[in-house]
Formats: structure tokens, sequence, C-alpha cells
């Protein structure tokens, strides 16, 4: 195929489906070794105290047991916290150390680690390990904490709120219209369909090839190293495929750190895998409650936004996520408060759940506006366009591109907004009613640095490699679609390789900034080898391009031609032959223009637009039609881009009417571990999603393009909350919103 035809904007099927369909592609639990041991948890019973006594008899005498670990016989690490904080996604505080000593932290908290000849003896002789505690009581609500407090040492990456501008307080109590309203989103957990896994292969001379469930293998090698003390020569992680995380595998988790120490301990091959149930004592989106104070004059043009955050995290870490930060930009406002705190509970450190932040303070932002809609009478697109921000108040920066008013309109117009009636319980059908609700979606369109490797062979095939990692979102096939364009190659030429910490160095894979970032490297990539094959091109005897620059020539069908005459061209296995190799490499980097972030702020946009039918007398919801219309520049494959989006709004969906973790707060325990009672959407939850994306001109990266894995969710929740009150008359304010709470 040549360039006249591009891959990039067009739709695409994955190229990693027939090895996923098939099940050949390989997960980290499906790693095999020889002489392999398998290793099983053993969770604390107890949420907060410490263990007095520690009985492993029982285990070790049970058939296959090769070791039982626990902070009682362990293998060294540093007892300073920042070896541990080897770790891009750390955050502020001292990290948790698995077996560190005798103190529980929370509930579920691995206590000791049994090591067998198979999985089955290991999950057994777990259950036989006996503890007995000095129980302290815990506190898992966040409502109850002891105290809130302003984090003394701000979370790298993620910005503090801006400071006050104008007079809040003063224009709120001067507005005509008010509102002010307290919002909850409740704890959920990421639920992959992926348990959490490492299989450790021990090399022998302490070289290990760690298999390790992550969103960025350097991440775990580089904790891993400096925890341990290894050298890095000697570590490599491997990754190739990622079954689901949304967030939860950004940070090395118990199961990498736990297997790495029985393999270096036992000097052989391991492999942990954690249950579902032990999937709830780790990363979850934290707790949070909400106070947002709209102030506006009669038209509803806003004068005063206040917004204040309290999110849970744990006793030993200070996690935060930017909560309040959307208030000050998304809409115009010339006063505006925004604060943030924390309350610290007796549970594991929260961690990213898909738009960390956003998809929390989105909602609470979209509601209260909902609520201000009808306060002044005046229709929720129409109050969003009269309080539209040309620029981002926060930072005082232009947008980059902003597309938003263009997917107000197109996604109004697909979903029929102009047929929905203003009342609440207007809308009736039989015994359902109906409502029509939408809400406005942002987020951060970041790129991050990133290298990547290109290399031609003889025969015209292509490899594209980054480390980056492809945790379901489909970056196998975009980097394959940006390197056939590149080299003028069919796509089923191209190889993509990713997950690899032999590979050219990739940050973790969260943010939405893999495809850019990545992207953008494998362009740049693409475009030395081209240089690299045009220098021999010109040195052929009597070569027809002898005196052409690159962008006088251009790369198609496996050969190098000048655009103005194609006749005159070389084939690239001549230049390959002429050189004397077998193949040719070309590496880049790509790093954020530093200039240009200066001057603009990069975001994508969005309007989900849901209706939903409420039954009248059993209070059960039903949605019926989502329509998202989405603004994010350039779409490298529509295909996988609305795979990305229709995710997202199913998680939306998800958070607004299903998902709530729920703790005893006597035990201190999930009492919902499982996905048989903590909820997640089925297939007949969710009607069909269309998807609509907006054209959008943007010149933050090379290829002109946003990150599609965070934008679908953020609004989702507040789109359907906001059509339940249209359809009821009942404003929920703390989701999920469940039938008890419309009774």
């Amino acid at each position: 195929m040549s360039n006249i035809h591009p891959y990039v904007g067009r739709a695409n099927t994955r190229v990693d489906g027939p090895l996923k369909v098939s099940g050949l592609a390989k997960y980290s639990a499906e790693f095999g070794a020889e002489d392999l041991a398998y290793a099983a948890a053993v969770p604390s019973a107890v949420a907060k105290g410490r263990i007095t006594a520690l009985d492993v008899s029982a285990a070790l005498a049970a058939p296959g047991v090769i070791e039982v670990l626990s902070h009682k016989n362990r293998i060294d690490f540093p007892e300073d916290d920042e070896p541990f904080k080897n770790d891009m996604v750390a955050v502020p505080g001292s990290p948790f150390r698995p077996f560190r000593d005798d103190k529980i932290h929370y509930a579920g908290q691995a206590i000791a680690l049994v090591v067998a000849d198979t999985h089955e003896n290991a999950r057994y002789a777990a259950t036989l390990v006996k503890a007995t505690y000095d129980v302290e009581t815990p506190n898992v609500d966040v409502a109850t904490s002891a105290n809130y407090y302003d984090p003394p040492e701000k979370r790298d990456g993620i910005p503090p709120p801006p400071d006050p501008r104008g007079d809040a307080k003063g224009a709120f109590d001067r507005a005509p219209i008010k509102v002010e309203s307290d919002y909850r989103v409740v704890a959920e957990h990421h639920n992959p369909m992926e348990l959490q896994a490492t299989t450790v292969i021990w090399e022998g001379d302490g070289r290990l090839l760690v298999h390790n469930k992550t969103q960025g293998v350097v991440n775990p090698k580089n904790y891993i190293c400096s925890v341990f003390g290894l050298d890095e020569d000697k570590v490599r992680f491997f990754s190739p495929y990622v079954g689901g995380a949304f967030g939860m595998a950004l940070r090395p988790h118990y199961d990498v750190f736990l297997a790495v120490m029985a393999s270096l301990k036992l000097e052989r091959s391991v492999r942990l895998v954690l249950t579902r149930a032990q999937m709830f004592t780790m990363g979850w989106r934290p707790d949070c409650l909400q106070t947002l104070s709209l102030g506006a004059e009669t038209s509803g043009k806003l004068t005063s936004i206040t917004h204040h955050a309290i999110q849970a995290t744990s006793m030993f870490e200070d996690y935060q996520e930017p909560i309040v930060n959307w208030s000050g930009l998304l809409y115009d406002c010339d006063n505006v408060s925004l604060k943030y705190e924390l309350g610290k509970v007796d549970t594991s450190t929260p961690s990213d759940m898909r738009a960390p932040g956003a998809t929390t303070g989105v909602f609470a932002l979209e509601c209260a506006m909902d609520e201000l809609s009808y306060a002044a009478g005046v229709d929720p697109i129409e109050l969003r366009l009269l309080n539209y921000s040309d620029h981002d108040q926060n930072d005082d920066k232009p947008f980059s591109s902003k597309e938003l008013k263009a997917a107000y309109e197109q996604g109004a117009e697909r979903f029929g907004w102009s047929k929905r009636s203003f009342e609440p319980r207007s809308m009736k059908e039989g015994h359902e009613l109906i409502g029509y609700g939408m809400a406005t979606g942002c987020w951060e369109a970041m790129t991050m640095p990133h290298k990547a490797r290109a290399t031609l062979t003889a025969d015209g095939k292509l490899e594209v490699a980054c480390a980056t990692a492809d945790i379901g979102t489909g970056t196998y096939t975009i980097l394959a679609q940006i390197g056939a364009d590149a080299l003028g190659v069919d796509i089923a030429e191209v190889t993509s390789k990713v997950g690899d910490t032999s590979l050219p160095m990739a940050p973790v894979e969260g943010g939405s900034w893999a495809a850019a970032s990545a992207g953008s490297a494998v362009k740049l990539a693409c475009e030395a080898l081209k240089e690299e094959l045009l220098k021999h091109a010109r040195g052929l005897d009597n070569s027809p391009l002898a005196n052409a620059s690159l962008d006088l020539v251009t790369f198609s069908n496996g050969r190098i031609a000048l655009k103005a005459d194609l006749a005159k061209a070389v084939s690239v296995a001549d230049v390959l032959k002429s050189a004397g190799v077998e193949k040719l490499d070309g590496e880049a980097g790509y790093a954020p223009d530093e200039e240009f972030t200066k001057k603009y702020a990069g975001y994508t946009h969005g309007a989900c637009f849901v209706e939903v039918r409420v039954d009248e007398e059993l209070g059960v919801i039903r949605l019926v039609r989502i329509v998202s219309a989405i603004a994010a520049g350039k779409i490298l494959n529509p295909l996988t881009a609305r795979s990305q989006i229709l995710g997202g709004v199913v998680m939306g969906c998800g958070m607004a009417l299903h998902e709530e973790t729920k703790w005893d707060k006597t035990l201190g325990r999930v009492m919902n571990a499982n996905l048989g009672e903590y909820h997640v959407p089925a297939h007949a939850d969710i009607p069909e999603v269309d998807v609509i994306f907006v054209d959008e001109e943007d010149g933050s990266n090379p290829l002109g393009i946003k990150g599609l894995g965070e934008i679908g969710i953020v609004g989702a929740a507040a789109a359907v909350a906001n059509a339940v009150f249209h359809a009821t008359g009942k404003r929920v304010r703390e989701l999920p919103i469940t039938i008890d709470k419309l009774l």
C-alpha cells in the first residue's frame, strides 16, 4: 500500500487481535519455566494492629511446600524510604513495604508467603498459616476521619489547586441565584479481568526475567533493582499484554515485590498470582466528599465558583488527585476559590483510576451546573454556552485547540436534545418516567518523553519498537499504522514491539499520553530511518536520487522515488545490499515542546448525552441511549478510538449506577470483594453508545493527536445523574444512584 492511501486516520482492526482471540497472547501468569515454584500470599485477618504470633508449622508440613516467608525470615531490604520511592508514580509519604515488620496497616495486608511445588498446594498451605494479633480499632470512612489537612508535600505531576482569583465568597453572597450542594463519590475498585500477577524466571548468576502485570515495564524494574540492590543489567521486565488495568498497575504492587523476594531467597523461578479478593487490598478510586457553590446572575452567567473536596488516603502516604482544578478552567468565571484536603483512613493507599480527579470533580461540577440550569430556568446546553471559556483561567493560557462547541452541537443533534421538555417528570411513557441529561467532559492532553526504534529489513518488513505498554487500548495497532505510513509499506509487513525493558525507554502508560508520545517517538524514529536509507540510496552508482533531499522523495512499495518523477527510484533491497547490511535502524526520542506547553493549555473535551427510563413505582433505572461527542485532535484509528470512548462511558455508567466498594466500618474489611457482589455493568445494562469524533486540529505534537483513554468517562456519570433528575425530579448527590435513594 502506498502513501496515497495512508493508514493513519482510517479504521484498522487490531494487529494483535488474532493472538488474543486465539488465546496465544501470553499474559504475566502464563509464562513457564523449568522447576517453577508457585506462591500464595496470606492476608491479614484484621485491619489495624500488630502480629503477636505467627505459626507457620502446619503450612511447612503441608504437601509440596518449599518455604514460608514472613517478616521473620525475609531477605534484607533498606529501612529508609528513598529506595522505595524509585517509582515513577510514587506519592508523598512512606511507601508500603511488605514484611517490613509486624505492624498491620490495612485488612488483607500480606503477612506471609507460602511457596510450593504447585499452585493448589500453595493455596491450601496458605490457609494453614495462623496468626494472632493485638487489634486496634480501624477507621475506613473518610467522613469520620480524625482530621482533614492540606498535604504539606504535593504529589509530583499533579498540579495543586490554583490560587483564588477575585472574591468568590463576596460574589456568592451578592448573587441573585445561588446553588450550594454536597456530593459524594464512594470508593471504587478497578477490577480488570486479568489478576495482578508476577512470574519471575531465575536464569542463574543473579539474572532475572520478570513477567509482571504492569502499565510500564521500566517502572517496576527500576523499583525492584532499587529496593533489592540488583544489577540493572541482570534484570529484564517483559509484559507484552495486559488484561486491563485502568491505573491500578501504574505503581509496583506487592505481588512483584514478594515474587522477586522469593526468587532471590530460593534461587529458583517463582510465580505469584493474587486472588480476586486480594485485588481489593490494593489501589482504588478514593472516597471523596465535595461541596460546590455556584453564584450566578439571573441570566445564569456565573459570578462565583467555590469547590472544596476531601478525599481519603492511607495512614502512610498522601495520595492526591486534581479533583477541584477543573472547576477553575471549564467555565468562564472571575471569582473562583478551589481547595482540597485529605483524610487518613486505615486502608491501602488509593491509586489512579481512569481520569483520576476529573472523574470525581467534574461529576460534582456538572451536577451543580445542572442544578443551576433549573434555578435560572436556562437549558443545560445554553447555560454552558453562556459560560463558555475561551482560555484556561487557571494558568491564564489559551487552549491549543478547543472544539467543545461543535461537540455540544453535534452531540445534541444526534441525540435529539431539542425534543426534551424542560420540567422534571414532564416526559413519560407507560409506567416509565423519561429523562434526558447531559454533561461536559474535560481531560488533560499530555505527552511524555519516549524513545523508539524503527528497523527495516531487505525483504521490506518493518519493526517499530518502544518500551511503552499496550493495556488493551490498541497501541500495537496505532504504532503499526504510523510505521506503515512513514515507510510506505503494507501494515501486514509491520511488527510492533512494546512492553520490554530491552526496548527503547518509555515511562508508564497512563494519563492518556501513550498514543501521542510513543506515536510521536515512532514517527521520529521512522524519519531517522528514512534519512539513513536515503543517505545510502544517494551513494548508489548512477543513483537517480544522488542530489535528492528527504522532502523531495517518497517511500512506497519497497521503493524510494522522486516525488516529481516516480519512475526515478531505487529499491530498498538494492540500498541495503549496497550498504552490505541485512537491515537498517533508525532511533529517535520525543519530548514535549516546552515552548508550546508554556504558551498553550492542552485539553480534550467532550459532551455526553444520556436518556434514562425510570419505573415510577419500583425506582428501577434503565439506560436507553447514550451519545458521546469527543474533540480530541486527529483520530489515528476510528475503530480503536471508539472502543476507548465506549469503555470510558461504560465505566462512567458503572460509577453512576453500580459500583461501590463497601467497607465493614467495624472490622475495616471490604465486604463485597468479589465480582458477584461488587457490581460492574453487564451487557444488558448498557445500550448502544453512539460516539462522534469532532474535527479538531492541534499542534501540540508531531501527529496532532490527543489521548482518548480518559475523556470518555469524564462527565458520563454526571450525565446519567442529571438524566435521572430530569426523569424523577429527585436529585441524588451520592453515587451510585440505587433504588433505595430514589424511593
